[in-house]
């Protein structure tokens, strides 16, 4: 989990951070990912009050001509813009800060010593890639370089269980 941006995430993000900001919203993540024969440009975004389907458009039109005119990334992509969404991935130091205290759920890459792969508990730290959660009181210590995915728990009071 814990691995650095590409140079080419960086130089987007670099161009995308001034564009989301002058909109008033959270550059919360840009990552560059091949599916299939396809590569996607995600830019993913947020805010206190919630992204709508307006706040993407406007950042695709803004950030289109940008990114084209720069041309930091050389084959061919699509460009997306949405929202974190509900179980948003913590991959960076201010995604973690925000949240804090807040419900997560957390899956080893291997299983640990008691065969478990998947803890769901209250984020109470992170720091050099220490990640601290109590489940269920109980305080648990994780690497992050030991851990498939860490999300935000915000799904479980709508009833969805993954």
């Amino acid at each position: 989990m814990a691995k650095k941006d590409s140079p080419t995430v960086s130089r987007v993000q670099a161009l995308a951070q001034p564009v989301v900001e002058s909109l008033g919203l959270i550059l919360w993540d840009v990552r560059f990912e091949k599916e299939g024969a396809g590569w996607f440009l995600r830019i993913f975004i947020d805010r206190e009050e919630g992204v709508t389907i307006d706040g993407c458009e406007a950042v695709s039109r803004q950030l289109d001509p940008i990114l084209d005119e720069a041309d930091p990334i050389e084959q061919s992509y699509y460009l997306e813009v949405s929202s974190p969404g509900l179980g948003r991935e913590l991959r960076k130091p201010a995604h973690f800060s925000y949240a804090m205290g807040r419900g997560v759920k957390l899956r080893l890459i291997r299983p640990d010593a008691s065969g478990r792969r998947d803890f769901a508990g209250v984020l109470e730290g992170y720091e050099d890639g220490v990640i601290r959660l109590a489940e269920d009181g109980e305080p648990l210590t994780f690497s992050e370089n030991d851990c498939a995915f860490v999300k935000l728990d915000d799904d479980s009071d709508i009833g969805l269980d993954f």
